[in-house]
């Protein structure tokens, strides 16, 4: 066999070695996340430490820094984890025919999208609280802000804002402040009092913008 044909079969076979190895730590780390959100949801963000997540898990705490180092970065990853969940409803979003949506269904639409992204993430009121509290979490904080301003602000063009960007910034700063303290709160709720909250949301997202229109 060629020396080069050689080399090849030896980094086949490498890559082959280490897929399931990758793979069993990206679902280990999933794991670990999952086993930290329940404990959010239990204990909070001040009761959380990473004995308790390693007891959670029936691993060691040495194993589990072999993941994360510190309780510190596994909310990082929580938080790195929600941005991305956030981006991709409003990709959804942006890719409908927005220009074409009267603002009663743009609403719909919008609460809709990110309602469902509350609901996935578990501990989700414990991790937001930390994000803004946290020092090394803050960024994350930081990063959602203007991820949701800067995509609302351009939706809010889309649909007919006649405002200009200073403006629609504004209003999609309020939009940010309105639909998060809602939304967490909404997915406390059950039933019909969850349904009722739902729908004063859109009715307050389309009472924001309905002059501006």
């Amino acid at each position: 066999m060629a020396t080069q044909e050689r080399i090849d079969l030896r980094k086949r076979k490498l890559q082959n070695q280490r897929q399931p190895v990758q793979q069993r730590s990206r679902q280990r780390r999933e794991e670990i996340l999952l086993a930290t959100a329940t404990l959010l949801e239990q204990v909070g963000f001040d009761g959380l430490t990473t004995t308790l997540v390693a007891k959670e898990m029936g691993i060691s705490v040495g194993s589990l820094y072999h993941y994360f180092p510190h309780k510190q970065a596994i909310l990082h990853a929580m938080g790195e984890h929600w941005l991305q969940e956030y981006s991709a409803a409003l990709e959804r979003m942006r890719t409908a025919d927005l220009e074409h949506l009267e603002l009663s269904q743009f609403a719909e639409l919008a609460v809709a999208e990110l309602l469902e992204v509350y609901k996935h993430q578990r501990g989700m009121l414990p991790l937001v609280q930390a994000m803004y509290a946290v020092p090394e979490l803050r960024d994350l904080d930081a990063q959602h802000d203007d991820l949701v301003i800067r995509e609302m602000a351009a939706m809010f063009a889309r649909i007919g804002l006649s405002s200009g960007k200073t403006e629609r910034e504004r209003l999609a700063r309020l939009w940010l402040e309105m639909t998060h303290s809602m939304l967490l709160s909404i997915v406390e709720q059950a039933g019909g009092r969850a349904s009722k909250s739902r729908a004063d949301l859109v009715n307050l997202c389309q009472a924001l913008l309905v002059n501006y229109i």
